[in-house]
């Protein structure tokens, strides 16, 4: 049986995945960028949980990362802020990832432009997805 944890990025990739762009998870970036751009979902890390006793809970703050990647030649700049926020309307659709999270949090992404040599530039960012949960089992 998948942990929490699990349930939940797997719930994330999948309320990606009908965006326009690529959605991966945990691949390595691909030596070519698809047209309409690329997502690729970090498992992040949960970090140190907040502990309940009675009953014992652990209270995640798990920071997850979306890669996100754009290399069309005209229009680079518009088509990379459409991505982002088409992703920012489809978690904001869900923000509990249908109740297998409190909450879905995302952060500004701090974009940058990475040059290619002989081909267009990629513009990307990471953007910090905070998922905010609570198991029974730090394990779990």
């Amino acid at each position: 049986m998948p942990t929490t944890r699990e349930l939940i990025l797997t719930a994330l990739h999948a309320r990606l995945s009908p965006l326009a762009a690529l959605t991966l998870r945990d691949e390595v970036l691909p030596e070519r960028i698809p047209a309409a751009g690329l997502v690729i979902l970090r498992d992040g890390t949960p970090g140190e949980p907040e502990v309940t006793l009675s009953p014992l809970r652990f209270h995640y703050q798990h920071r997850a990362e979306l890669e996100v990647v754009v290399q069309a030649s005209p229009g680079r700049a518009s088509a990379f802020d459409d991505l982002i926020a088409a992703i920012g309307t489809t978690l904001a659709a869900d923000r509990t990832l249908g109740g297998l999270c409190d909450w879905v949090e995302p952060e500004a992404p701090s974009p940058v432009d990475l040059p290619v040599e002989g081909a267009a530039s990629l513009k990307a960012a990471v953007i910090p997805v905070v998922l905010h949960y609570t198991t029974a089992d730090p394990l779990g």
